[in-house]
Parts: structure tokens; sequence; C-alpha cells
């Protein structure tokens, strides 16, 4: 892929210019500021084609030149290496050994954006409780075996330092390196491979489900231990395709950490959770240490061990470690100090000694905090609605603003559940495709837009960004999801919804009253999905379908939805721009969270084995469309992504609202003191935003 131009930042400029009065804050507020605003399509992958850069500045932009840090690939180990000062005692009273010997032979060199940095301090960000675990694995996500350049377009290596295909793409082989470390000082090695593959992933107590990720047209991978440096990722056909699921933030993929108690990532310190395992260790002792712990038996003892955020014993990789866990007031992180990266002049990173993620009780709570200038770098939860008073507070705070925009579909989407079968009438529904068409066309997204977004995004369906290589096309984005009331009432009377009660809303077939959806709307996260779904059900009142909003915590929402019991799920489809990456919020085929149909992605990945097959013959075109891409090269894997979402975006199987905006993970608030932050950096699930920064680097400036 190659790297991306300012041509969606261009037209969210123009959609910001072109607000109507009520957006003159904003407007005067980013040209005091001399920032930049961007564009509403914006996407960072490949564009269709060039186009000549027409800047529309507004004073200045709050969107700046895409940029980050360079990995150095193949780069020599620097002759000499140093560390933070806050370790130096720990290595003078022999704590800790020299850092020559705590970093890898072979390290991850990385010249930082603006130069090299100073080490010490405590980066301070908010988050809004354990079920925000997610806000600390983005920034602790150099685990991952392959990772992306700062454009996310580019592979570069992270803990695999090289990797090839063979056997005609059957084999992929990737090579580690020689020395190094977990945090505990324990070597990293091929045997944390076997170990995760013989004694926890081929495990049905930890792993009851072998996942899709790890097979190639239903038929499993296996992991095989070349030497101690390198391993062997073995299948039965060739999967090209394979390497980006290493990239993305997948099972597979995602890396030790950011997978936590789901037990994928592709290895685990095998030295240190061999104590919590029953292969290694007599029943009794693991029964005494689970009761000791509180938890019901060995599996949940496991999974709470191999949980960086809640375990602060965890040997882990990243560039910083839980001291203070997840569940309390103030979530803290310490440096890892044999964290595998050091710069262009031999310091280890990361530069900061730590993080401090401290408790908001909830969003307004966090966005006052960060309008208050009480956060170094918050970029998480931060309310689009309240960029004009971020501008405004710029100078009091003494921070930056910058906006992030991504490039997929709808940051507030109704996830259909296309296995729900609770009840067989609504079931029935939400099942039929013109059904879901009138749905889509009974709602106000320009309205939404104006609300919600400040004007700035982009109202459309759950398609990407036009300019995305795996877009269907820029007429896609409207395919039925443009308002027609009309339209909309014609569909539901042809398919038998011709029935109304006395307030005008529509009967059940069966004789049972009025027909009522339902929508999981989760409370403190990103947009305001609560208040987005009130909206959505007065405007789908003109179409006589009644939408009760149920409001949840995060947890326990996404616990129910695993369980099948949501009708709709509202929620972002961020990541699915570049869909085998992340395919869960374009369809339903990986069971850690599919909204779409949490029965379905188990019938996907057991091979029709358990699970609920598709009632939609849609589905399960698409769904095979999927499948077949593990073997295709990029220009062929791309264009099936494209058929995939024609089948997606037509038939309506979730509803986009409003999206292509920074609204999630996009509204970064940044002090003035930090060093090494980009203008601009790229908005990717697969990204793991803002790892592709590399937030090692980032620093506290004298």
């Amino acid at each position: 892929m190659t790297r991306p131009e300012t041509r969606d930042a261009e037209q969210l400029m123009r959609n910001v210019a072109q607000r109507r009065l009520s957006r003159r804050g904003l407007m005067q507020g980013a040209a005091a500021a001399g920032l930049v605003l961007p564009a509403a399509g914006a996407s960072f992958l490949t564009p269709r084609a060039s186009f000549a850069a027409q800047d529309e500045p507004i004073g200045a932009s709050l969107i700046g030149e895409l940029e980050g840090p360079t990995v150095l690939v193949d780069a020599p180990r620097p002759e000499t290496l140093k560390q933070a000062p806050m370790l130096d005692a720990l290595v003078e009273d022999g704590t800790l050994p020299p850092v020559e010997e705590r970093v890898p032979l072979q390290p991850l060199v990385v010249q930082p954006l603006e130069g090299i940095g100073t080490y010490g301090g405590t980066l301070r960000r908010g988050f809004t409780g354990p079920g925000d675990d997610e806000n600390g694995n983005r920034y602790v996500s150099g685990d991952k075996l392959v990772f992306w350049d700062y454009t996310g377009t580019e592979f570069r290596p992270a803990l695999a330092r090289s990797w090839e295909f063979s056997d005609g793409d059957r084999v992929f082989t990737i090579t580690l390196r020689e020395g190094h470390k977990w945090s505990d000082g324990a070597p990293f090695t091929a045997d944390d491979f076997v170990f995760w593959y013989e004694d926890i992933y081929t495990n049905p107590d930890l792993v009851p489900t072998p996942h899709a990720s790890f097979a190639i047209n239903g038929k499993q991978g296996r992991i095989e231990k070349v030497d101690e440096t390198t391993v062997s990722f073995i299948f039965e056909e060739p999967y090209p395709l394979f390497l980006t699921i290493l990239g993305g933030t997948t099972f597979m993929g995602s890396g030790h950490m950011t997978n936590r108690g789901f037990h994928g990532g592709s290895y685990a310190p095998a030295h240190y959770l061999k104590q919590f395992h029953p292969t290694y260790t007599p029943q009794a002792e693991i029964d005494q240490m689970a009761s000791d712990e509180n938890v019901e038996d060995w599996i949940a003892l496991f999974r709470l061990k191999n949980q960086w955020s809640l375990n602060p014993d965890l040997p882990v990789l990243g560039p910083w470690r839980t001291v203070s866990p997840v569940n309390t007031p103030n979530w803290t992180m310490e440096r890892n100090p044999f964290y595998y990266e050091v710069d262009t002049e031999g310091n280890q990173l990361p530069y900061l000694d730590g993080i401090q993620m401290t408790l908001a009780e909830n969003l307004e709570v966090l966005n006052l905090r960060a309008i208050a200038g009480e956060y170094d770098l918050q970029e998480r939860h931060t309310d689009i609605a309240k960029l004009p008073v971020f501008l405004e507070n710029q100078e009091q705070g003494n921070y930056s603003v910058h906006l992030d925009p991504g490039s997929y579909g709808s940051d507030a989407t109704l996830q259909i559940n296309h296995s729900y079968d609770a009840d067989p009438e609504t079931a029935k529904w939400l099942h039929t495709a013109d059904f879901r068409r009138a749905l889509s066309m009974g709602i106000d997204r320009d309205q939404l837009n104006e609300t919600f977004w400040l004007g700035v995004g982009s109202p459309g369906s759950v398609a990407p960004a036009a300019s995305v290589p795996q877009s269907p096309g820029e007429e896609w984005r409207t395919k039925w999801a443009t308002r027609d009331v009309a339209q909309a009432n014609q569909l539901l009377d042809e398919i038998g919804l011709t029935e109304k009660d006395g307030e005008g809303y529509r009967m059940r077939t069966d004789g049972k009253g009025r027909l009522r959806l339902e929508v999981f709307a989760i409370s403190g996260a990103f947009v305001p999905f609560p208040r987005i779904g009130q909206s959505i059900a007065q405007q789908w009142q003109e179409i006589g379908i009644q939408l009760d909003v149920s409001e949840l915590e995060r947890n326990l929402g996404m616990t129910r939805m695993r369980n099948n019991e949501h009708q709709i799920f509202m929620w972002a489809n961020d990541g699915s721009e570049l869909i085998y990456a992340f395919p869960r919020h374009a369809l339903p085929v990986d069971p850690a969270e599919a909204m779409m149909g949490p029965l379905i992605a188990t019938w996907f990945v057991t091979n029709g084995e358990e699970g609920m097959a598709p009632t939609e013959e849609a589905m399960i075109e698409a769904i095979d469309l999927y499948r077949s891409a593990g073997g295709q090269n990029t220009e062929e894997s791309n264009a099936t992504a494209q058929e995939i979402w024609k089948i997606i975006v037509d038939n309506v199987f979730s509803i986009g609202t409003v999206g292509v905006s920074p609204a999630v993970m996009g509204i970064r608030v940044v002090k003035n003191t930090m060093g090494n932050i980009p203008a601009r950096q790229v908005n990717m699930q697969h990204a793991r935003t803002p790892q592709s920064s590399h937030p090692a680097t980032f620093y506290f400036k004298g």
C-alpha cells in the first residue's frame, strides 16, 4: 500500500467551512488557535487516485501533516546503550542487570519524530473504569509480532525482527531477537509460542473454540519451534493473508497484552503461567490459589493471572507494565526495564517513566478535566461536541488540539443481531433485508450530524471512505442511507407490516401487540450512544417503528451481547476499513465481539459444528467471500473486500449513521510540554492508535 494523501482532510475542511452560523465558535476557535481542520472522508490507506491538493485554510488547521517516527529496519544495535536514571540505583544494587544485558542483541531501532527525547516523568491520562482497559492496551501494543509504519499502510518489524513465507505460502516463519527478555528478565523464546499453542490454544478449557484467524478454509494451523529464536506457523493450504492477520487487531495478531484473558496473541510467558496450569502444577495447589484469589476454578485463575491490566506480577513485553491494576481509582504503569526498543543514540525506550490513569466518574468529568489541562495527552473519550470549548481554553490549559479523522464508515452503528432468536416475530423482521433498509431510510443523518458531530462528520452507510483500497466506491456511502420516509413506509407496508395502533406504531403480525425494537447503547464511551439512540427513536416514529433504548455500562453490555441477548447493539464500526485486519465490526466472524451475531460467529469458527448458521443467503455469500480471501494476494483480497462491502451495504446487515470523522479516538488534547507528538496521527484500529506513533518515544520537554 502506498502512503496516504490529503483529499479526505480537505473534504472535512470543506464540511466544517460550510457549517452554518451555529458553528462560528468552532471556526473562530480554530482560527484563533492557528490550527487545522480536515476532511470528512478522512482515510490513511491507499487512495484510489492521486489528486491536486487544494488547501482551503481556516486560519490554520486542526489536522496537520500525517507524520511519525521511523523504524530503522535491520539497523545494528548502537555501540553505547543508555538507560533511564530511575533504573540506575537498581543496577547499582544488583536488582537489575546492566542495560547491555537487558536489551536484545538486535533491538528495534527507532528514529523519533522530532529528535532524541529526555527521560523521566509520568504521563497523566483519564479512564472510565475496568471496562476501559483498552485505554492502556493501545499504549502497550509494542508487543505485537508484526506492526505498521506511522501511516498504517506498510508492515514493520516488532517482536519478530524478520519473517518469510515458504512452501507455497503454507509456512510462515518468524525470527525473534536474540537476547530478548520478558519484563522480569526471563528469556523470550520459541518455547513461549509452543507453550501458548500446546497448553493454552489447544486446551478446550481455556480456548473452547479454535479461532478462524489461525485457519485457512476451516483448517487449523499449528506452531512449531525451529530453534530458540525461530518459530513457524504451518498451514495445510496457502495462507498469504496471514501476515495481515498478524499485523491486525485479531486473535492471533493483537499481542499478549491486548488479548489478555482471551488467551490470544500467539505466545505467552510460559515460565510464569505454568504455575497456574494443571499440566505443570498439582491440581490441589492450583485449587488453593484459586480459593485465595476468590475465583471459581483454575480456568478463572489462569484467566486472571494472564491479564496484564489486573495482575502486576504478569511478565510483559510492552513498554510499560501495570503496578496498580485497572480496577483501582488510579491505574498505574511503570517502565519495562527490559523493553526491546532503543532510539538512534542507544537510549533504551520508553522515555516516560510511567503512565497514570485517573478514574473519571463519567465522560463529563473526564472532558472537564481535559479542558482544564489536567491530562498530558488524551484522545480517548474526548467529546467532539466540546471541540469549541477545547479550542477556547487552549491557552489557559497550556495544551493544543489535533484532529485525527478515521476512515471507517460509522461512529454510531446499529449492529443488527443476525442470530437473535429470543422472540421469533422480532427475529423474523431483523433478518429481513427490506425491513432493515426501511429502518436505515428512516434515519435523518444530517440532523444527527449537526446535533452530535458539530456537522463535520460524513452521513452515510457503514462503508469505509472511498479513498480506502477496500472501499466499494463513493456511491455505496449513500446507498439505502439517505432519509426517505415515504419509501421506508412503502417497504414496511410491502413486507406485511400494515396494521398500526392508535399512536401510529406498527403492530406485530402474530397478534401480540405493538412491534418494539430494543437497542443496547453503552454509556460513557466515545460518542453519546444513548442520546443518539433516543434521536433515532424519535425519527423512527415517522415510519411507525418503536425503538426502546437500553442504556448499559460497557462490561454489562458486552456480556449480554456475547450471550446473544441483544436485538441491536450501537457501537462504532472502527477497524472495518481494513476488513481482514479487524473483521468483527463488518461481519459476525469473531466470537470475541460479534455484535452482528454471536451464534453465527461461533458457527463460523467451528465450521458449522456449533452455533447458528445465517438465515440469509446474502450473509452466507459475504462470509464465504471473506473466508476465500485467505489464499489471495493483496490485489485479489482487496477486490474481494469490495464485493463483501457491496453485499453488506446493499443488504444493510448493519445501519450506519455518521462517520469518517475524528469523533472516536480523534480529538487529541496534548500538553504543550510534550515532545515527539505528531501533528496528525493515523486513526485506525489495526494500527492500534496511538501505538503507530510509538508512545515509547513521547517525552516531556525541559
